[in-house]
């Protein structure tokens, strides 16, 4: 659903620090291909099918980056980043809506709510190593 993995290699792995990364998405089999993505790019990766679970996974998996869809069952993704940024546990957390909202006016609506990054699904393998590698140098200032 989301890319191809044949381009993959050891040395593109993203993380050696042992980032943990939240992937919060209704579509089951979308959740499932994203996190074994990103484990086999080499992060800690945990999902998340809904927003109450997505808070919720996200108090006991502690991750440096959320990639967050918009349109999720319980609680939209806005409210989950509203609810994540408001509780000093998620302090510098990187949250990148992931959604197949790709207007500008959604763009523009995720950057106001607070997102540090937008990806239009179906996201490309390279677009999502980059915002991966800006949430490190986020996280490193």
């Amino acid at each position: 659903m989301y890319m191809s993995t044949e381009s993959l290699s050891p040395a593109s792995a993203g993380s050696d620090d042992g980032r943990r990364v939240l992937v919060v998405e209704d579509n089951p089999d979308g959740l499932e291909t994203l996190v074994a993505l990103l484990e086999m790019l080499g992060y800690e990766a945990a999902g998340a099918k809904d927003g109450r679970e997505a808070v919720d996974k996200a108090a006991e998996f502690r991750p440096a980056v959320v990639l967050l869809d918009l349109g999720l069952p319980v609680m939209d993704g806005y409210e989950v980043a509203r609810t994540l940024r408001a509780d000093p546990r998620h302090e510098g957390v990187f949250i990148a809506a992931l959604t197949g909202w790709g207007a500008e006016g959604d763009r523009r609506r995720t950057a106001e709510a607070g997102f540090d990054a937008h990806l239009t699904k179906p996201v490309e393998l390279g677009a999502l190593e980059a915002v991966l590698a800006r949430s490190g140098e986020t996280a490193s200032r």
